[in-house]
């Protein structure tokens, strides 16, 4: 087999294309001949040493992946060689093979592409797990998504539009905004080009967003925070723009909101039972045409670099995908 391996993780310059043994499962594993590998943020992060995980070097990133389970370890019994899974592991994605916990492979019906299946699990169940489950969503109620060009944003658009809600999608640029508009958002905020808190107040009618979807942090935080309905509540998603935002506490008191952390891993952790029955819902509604990823295109396996460096550069619509022939 062949993967990109992290042997010092200061950076994306220092991954390195080797050979290596082919790893056999262990009890409760499954091998997995990796088809495709999305990219996200973590995945970024993790290469740099700025990850809450911190995998033992060295190490193959890439967290999420679909592929053919080529054998199975001892004790597997609901997968069968030659059966197509999607997993997200954390690690392991960036190569031609893997091995990973049975537990952790969702089965793919033939109808869901290896791409599409690569650029799903992670985003969608974020996103679902946090405006559904942490976030009440209800129909009827305005979601603002920060961030919504990227790959939980776009996720989250769909989801809310199935769960029959208003979108405010705000991006970086007009053609992000376009995008955003394409997938299913009411409503658009370029935040380069306009002010955050007078646009929503506009498209709002004073009332501001009932939720907020937030995988950004940074300086657009507090405008949202202030901008939120009574008995609002801001979803923390993740910090994309680099600096951890630090809210004044009165600000949550007289809007009667909620700021609520979304950590979907610790919950696929911790409710497994409920996290497979969320998983089970997504794949319906794939199936059922309600959602699809958004993609910014595919990579050969090798480009690892520049995709990484396009990622860097925060030009990524949607998901970006590796590719092995």
């Amino acid at each position: 087999m062949h993967a990109w391996l992290c042997t010092n993780p200061t950076g994306v310059e220092n991954l390195q294309w080797q050979e290596l043994p082919t790893p056999q499962p262990a009890k409760g594993e499954v091998l997995v001949r990796i088809h495709a590998a999305s990219l996200n943020f973590p995945d970024l992060l993790i290469v740099q040493n700025k990850y809450q995980m911190k995998p033992d070097l060295p190490f193959v990133p890439g967290s999420e992946y679909a592929g053919v389970v080529e054998a199975v370890g001892e004790g597997v019994t609901h997968l069968q060689v030659g059966q197509r899974v999607a997993a997200l592991n954390g690690t392991g994605g960036f190569g031609t093979h893997t091995t990973v916990a049975a537990k952790l492979c969702m089965p793919l019906p033939d109808a869901f592409s290896y791409e599409d299946a690569a650029a799903f699990i992670m985003t969608y169940a974020t996103s679902h797990h946090a405006l559904i489950d942490r976030g009440a969503l209800q129909a009827g109620e305005t979601v603002l998504v920060l961030g919504a060009a990227g790959g939980v944003g776009t996720a989250a658009i769909q989801i809310a539009k199935a769960q029959g809600a208003k979108v405010i999608a705000a991006a970086s640029s007009d053609d992000k905004c376009a995008l955003c508009k394409e997938i299913g958002a009411d409503e658009t905020i370029n935040y380069q080009t306009q002010d955050l808190r007078e646009a929503l107040k506009a498209l709002t009618n004073g009332k501001g967003p009932d939720v907020v979807y937030d995988p950004v942090g940074g300086d657009y935080t507090e405008a949202a925070f202030r901008s939120i309905a009574w008995r609002g509540r801001y979803l923390v998603i993740g910090f994309a723009a680099g600096p951890i935002p630090a809210l004044p506490l009165n600000l949550p008191l007289l809007k009667g909101a909620s700021i609520v952390g979304v950590f979907w891993g610790a919950f696929s952790q911790k409710e497994p039972a409920a996290n497979a029955a969320m998983l089970q819902e997504l794949a319906t509604w794939y199936a059922e045409g309600k959602i699809k990823p958004v993609m910014d295109g595919t990579m050969p396996m090798r480009d690892l670099h520049k995709a990484y460096e396009r990622m860097g550069q925060r030009a990524v619509r949607g998901k970006l995908v590796l590719v092995n022939a």
